[in-house]
């Protein structure tokens, strides 16, 4: 009896042992599988050199890596959807994008639609004229046919300076240029960065008025009332500014 006894307990701690060298990895704790990481989607008009353009099938530009070191800071990815400008905040306000980055300039008719974040940028309204132009000066401008890219700031400024009836509206930098080139506008209103790219461009051919035609600020907008990402956007802001990570993205596309 004593040796079945011990028999059955030599059993029993060889199972024991068995059991207890079982691998543990196929016990997974939930909370540690699932990925924590969440995907927020920007959307943004990539026709807008140095701060937004396509690079083969990329989207890069000043935009895209500030927003791409924020996700990395505060633990979130982007998916970047590529829509015409003027439909960027409606597709923030309807919640189809989280947020708009596109060199967006904040203006008060856009505040009564959107939050903004922190300034990231400060940025100037140029006017690119034909090197033999009359025009030498904004005050030039009046009665003038003017190219504008359409729901931008340039739009909105001088249609109000200077009539609906002598704005050519256009959808891409490229065309509003190419109007210019060809005549059918004597202005073009862009921002400096993409209109000193343009200039040098084109071998001297046009040039860009020593008048700035309007000073502006660019943020992020934000669907009203969405304070979790609006500060989280506006602590990345900050701390990007603290450390020189944001002046260094900058400089990297503004020489």
């Amino acid at each position: 009896m004593k040796k079945l006894l011990c028999y059955s307990l030599s059993i029993l701690m060889i199972l024991g042992l068995i059991a207890c060298s079982k691998p543990t990895s196929n016990t997974t704790n939930p909370s540690e599988s699932a990925n924590t990481t969440k995907t927020l989607v920007m959307c943004t008009n990539a026709e807008f050199p140095p701060y937004e353009y396509h690079e083969g099938s990329e989207i890069i530009g000043i935009d895209i890596d500030i927003i791409k070191t924020i996700g990395k800071m505060k633990g979130f990815e982007v998916k970047i959807d590529d829509i015409a400008f003027d439909a960027t905040i409606p597709a923030v306000m309807s919640g189809k994008a989280d947020f708009a980055m596109s060199g967006m300039t904040v203006t008060e008719d856009r505040l009564q639609n959107v939050d903004f974040t922190h300034t990231y940028q400060t940025a100037i309204q140029s006017v690119i004229v034909p090197q033999d132009s009359s025009i030498k000066s904004v005050d030039d401008l009046k009665g003038k046919k003017i190219g504008v890219i359409e729901g931008y700031t340039g739009d909105l400024y001088a249609t109000e300076d200077f009539g609906e009836e002598n704005i050519a509206r256009y959808h891409k930098n490229t065309d509003g240029f190419q109007a210019l080139k060809s005549g059918k506008v004597d202005a073009f209103i862009i921002d400096d960065q993409v209109a000193i790219a343009l200039v040098a461009e084109n071998g001297g051919d046009f040039t860009i008025l020593d008048s700035a035609y309007a000073t502006e600020e660019y943020a992020i907008a934000v669907k009203k009332g969405n304070k979790e990402i609006l500060d989280m956007l506006n602590e990345g802001i900050d701390e990007m500014k603290a450390n020189g990570e944001l002046e260094k993205i900058i400089k990297k596309y503004i020489d």
